[in-house]
């Protein structure tokens, strides 16, 4: 569903103000655009918590999640605020170092908290290739040990990042997420213009918000169909 078309009125903008039953000079089409980027971050956000295995990312991102950055001597925090294309990193999801055969290895993630009884300052003091990275952040790690010596491109990092957010002169443009999931996006900005101008369709609206939410729930739940199901045994608490 793209965002706006109108010559057939089933964009997102027609649709929307055809369910709030008003019009152009009643509702600005920037207003649209707004509530449907504040959907797009509550979709993305549910589906980086729910979509571990298939690393969710916006479909109209014209470049990767995947990025290289400089290992610098005696460095050890590193931080990935945005990508090549200045979108913000929310999460990282795996950190690569490159060895010397010139093939990247991944770190292993660590946490302080696994490191009982051992002070931080202590564990893995003196400066070698970098084994392990603890995330401090979502997107800032530390290494350890520091890094002896300094490597163009040494660090490659995998992250998932803000979704591509319309702009009201938006024609083509369709949300970067599943299509069975673009009617929400609809029923959203609808809702969201209702909230504001009451109006009197405002408890529909939210009951087919409620439809719309367990339906994405429903998605992320069940995409991998891919994977065989696995019987494990359930832990037992002895008394």
């Amino acid at each position: 569903m793209v965002f706006s078309n109108t010559s057939t009125l089933n964009g997102i903008l027609e649709q929307t103000r055809d369910l709030m039953r008003v019009d152009a000079n009643q509702w600005a089409t920037q207003k649209v655009v707004n509530s449907a980027n504040n959907y797009l971050d509550v979709v993305t956000g549910y589906a980086i918590g729910a979509d571990r295995r298939f690393q969710f990312d916006d479909t109209n991102h014209t470049a990767l999640p995947i990025g290289t950055t400089n290992l610098v001597a005696s460095q050890a925090d590193y931080s990935f605020l945005t990508d090549q294309q200045s979108n913000t990193i929310l999460n990282l999801t795996r950190i690569d170092i490159l060895d010397d055969s010139g093939l990247y290895r991944q770190l292993r993630p660590i946490d302080k908290a696994q490191l009982d009884g051992i002070a931080l300052d202590e564990w893995n003091k003196t400066d070698d290739k970098p084994i392990y990275y603890d995330k401090i952040a979502d997107n800032i790690i530390r290494l350890y040990p520091t890094p002896a010596v300094s490597v163009t491109a040494g660090l490659k990092f995998y992250f998932q990042r803000t979704p591509s957010y319309f702009v009201a002169a938006d024609t083509t443009k369709a949300p970067g997420v599943p299509p069975l999931l673009h009617r929400g996006f609809v029923v959203a900005c609808a809702y969201d213009g209702a909230l504001s101008l009451g109006l009197k369709n405002l408890s529909s609206l939210g009951a087919e918000m409620q439809r719309e939410q367990l339906k994405m729930e429903e998605y992320f739940t069940h995409r991998e169909t891919d994977e065989p199901n696995r019987i494990t045994m359930r832990n037992i608490n002895p008394r």
